[in-house]
Formats: C-alpha cells, structure tokens, sequence
C-alpha cells in the first residue's frame, strides 16, 4: 500500500458515492449513529454498500471505502492494508466482501484492538462468515443484517411518502389501501424486495446476482465444488419455482445427480445461508441433515421473474415477511391447526396461521393471511399490510 493507491482507492470511492440516489430506502436512512465496528450482512443487491456510504458520509469522518475482491487490495494482507491508511489520517475505513480477504476475522480483531478510536464497518452477503471466521468478533463488532426491503419501503421510493410500521394483528392500519396502494402492491411482488429494481431490466440483474450467488458465494463455503454441483443447485431453484408443493426428494436427486446425500445437505445448508433459499421446518427440528417441510425461495420476486407457482409465491412472501420482521416461522405438523407455527424470537409466544388467497379459511388457526384482500377483517390479515411490517 502507497500514497498512490490511496488516492485511486479514495477517488473509487467518492464516483460511488456521487452515483448513490437522492431517495434511499428506510432501512439505511432510519438507522442511528453506527457504532466504532460492526459487520453488516446481507443479501446480494439490498444496498449495503449504499448503507455504509451514506453513514460515512453523515459521520462527518474521514472514512474511506476499499472492497477486499479489489486486485489492489487483495495483494495485501488486510491488516497491513488498513493500518497504512489508519496512520494516513482517516478515521476509519469500510472493508466490502470482507470474506475474500484471507483471515479476514483475525485481521479485524487486531485492527480494533490496536487502533480503539477508528471506526471499522465491515460487509458481506452472507451471515455464515460470521460463523466460519477463525476469530470471535461478537464482543468487538456489532452484527447488522440489512433485511430485503417491505412493502413500507418500496412506497417510500415510489410515493416520497413515509408510513408507520405495522403491528402484527392490529386493527390500527398505517395507510388505506386505495386501488393506487394495491397496485402498487402488485408490482411490489413482481419487483420490489431490493432497491435496484429502479434501474430497469430488472429480471436480467436478479438472475445475474442468483447465478452470482450460486457460483462465487457457494463455492466459496463448500470444499470441492463442482460445475455439476452447480447445475444441480440450478436444477433445485427450478424445482422450487414452479412445484405446488415446494419440496425436494433426496433420494432421486442424489440419484440423478450422482452425489452423497451429505454433499446434498450440506449445498442446501449453504444456499440456505446465503440466501437463495429458504427452508422451513417443522417445529423442534433442528437436524442439520434436514430438507425441512417446504423450501421456498429466498427472494419471492424470483417467482415472478421464473414464471413460478402462484401458491408457492404467496406462501413464500408470507414467511419471509414474517421472518424479516423478527418472527420464527416452523411449518405445522398437523394442518388442519394451520399451515405455519409463528412466533418471536426467544418468546415461548407460538400460534399457527393459514396463508392463502382471498378465500382462504381460517380453519383451526389463530390467524389467516390472505393475499387480494384490502381491509383486516377480524382474524384475516391483507398480505400487503402484512408487507408493512418492517
């Protein structure tokens, strides 16, 4: 590291900052003042680069922005890397795709011991580094996860216009859902969970960041990938698109695919991981060889742009609302309760709910989503009020 890299280094990032939009999602501009260290995870196209721009910017600090897969960076240790610019002056510095710095976690952990007053934000697209760094950060670094965006924010960057978060089962609504709300609920499901969507061509750049994810993130948390392994992933987001019944069959696809039922597991760990799919379980089952009750995709927009399944896509935007707003989701074992178990985090608070269309019963359950509905009606939640809940 010199002086010269320094200024290219400072000049890439203030043409990132001058491309950042004037409206930005809730999520970056609602948070507080960051604190000195934290990592920030997150799936592919959220915005977390944006995030941690904007805060350096409004910091006021002298914080300035490298990515670790950057050539110029990756030819250093991290920890030389970001020392030299610590005794340059900044006051901090944001280290992008953190992971592909080698002993990333070690190098983090000296940095905020050695330098107490520099800031240290870190990111990634995958929360599973965090478990796999060979140092512990917990009790140095805050954790930050950039959730995919809600219904809440995506009318913010259509409308200017900034509602209340929903609370789960209220008969309080923080917007009246006009015929203009409800349509734009509609695209919200075709195209609204990650900001780019405003940049156009939407369906090409979510199949480039899936097929990004399947062979850049993946491999780099499974030992001996192969180009095989890689199409049977391929093979499983289609299955999960367009079946009613999303689930896979472990035998005939270690069968067809000529793999071991652990290599199997472990792939569907990973994609579950970093955030291409995601498996809901039955209640108590914490087996980590397990393909769960149904698999959904992470990211039900995906289902738009795959042509996918309807039912699938409804179910699939129900748990990951519910997940993204802090709530454990368990499929139910006996489902004439209901079709999902919810309930918060670290609460013994559990309930089932039915998810559906507008004539979903309710059945036995203690509530029901239903997606093509306006108003609340007793125990029966709108799934696009449900989409305000974060």
């Amino acid at each position: 590291m010199n002086e010269n890299l320094i200024q290219r280094i400072a000049a890439a990032m203030n043409r990132k900052i001058d491309s950042i939009p004037s409206n930005l999602r809730p999520f970056t501009t609602e948070y507080g003042v960051l604190p000195r260290t934290a990592i920030l995870t997150g799936l592919r196209g959220t915005g977390k680069t944006t995030f941690l721009l904007h805060h350096a910017v409004k910091s006021e600090k002298r914080i300035l922005y490298l990515s670790a897969d950057n050539p110029i960076v990756s030819a250093e240790q991290l920890y030389d890397c970001v020392s030299y610019i610590f005794l340059k002056g900044y006051d901090g510095v944001i280290v992008d795709e953190v992971h592909f710095a080698k002993d990333w976690s070690l190098h983090l952990k000296a940095l905020s011991d050695d330098f107490p007053d520099r800031s240290i934000w870190a990111s990634d697209s995958s929360s599973l580094i965090l478990r796999q760094g060979n140092a512990d950060l917990s009790r140095r670094f805050v954790r930050i996860n950039m959730p995919l965006m809600s219904f809440r924010e995506f009318l913010f960057l259509e409308m200017g216009a900034s509602y209340d978060k929903y609370k789960f089962a209220s008969t309080q609504i923080p917007v009246k859902p006009s015929s203009d709300i409800l349509q734009l609920f509609n695209t919200y499901k075709e195209m609204g969970t990650r900001p780019f969507y405003k940049e156009g061509n939407y369906s090409e750049k979510a199949l480039a960041l899936l097929d990004k994810t399947m062979s850049s993130d993946v491999p780099f948390f499974v030992p001996q990938i192969t180009a095989n392994n890689i199409r049977l992933m391929s093979s499983v987001v289609g299955t999960l698109a367009y079946s009613a019944i999303p689930r896979i069959q472990v035998r005939s696809l270690c069968s067809d695919w000529a793999l071991s039922a652990d290599k199997l597991y472990q792939l569907l760990n990973v994609m579950e991981a970093v955030g291409i799919i995601r498996i809901i379980r039955y209640e108590n089952d914490n087996k980590a060889k397990s393909s769960g009750a149904k698999i959904f995709l992470s990211d039900p927009c995906l289902y738009s742009v795959l042509n996918g399944n309807e039912g699938s896509r409804r179910e699939a935007f129900a748990t990951m609302i519910l997940s993204e707003a802090g709530y454990k989701v368990d499929a139910s074992k006996n489902e004439t309760f209901g079709d999902f178990i919810i309930g918060r985090a670290y609460t013994n608070e559990r309930f089932p709910i039915e998810i559906g269309g507008k004539n979903k019963t309710i059945k036995q359950s203690d509530y029901v989503i239903r997606d093509g509905t306006d108003y609340p009606v007793d125990k029966a939640i709108p799934l696009w009020l449900l989409a305000m809940l974060w």
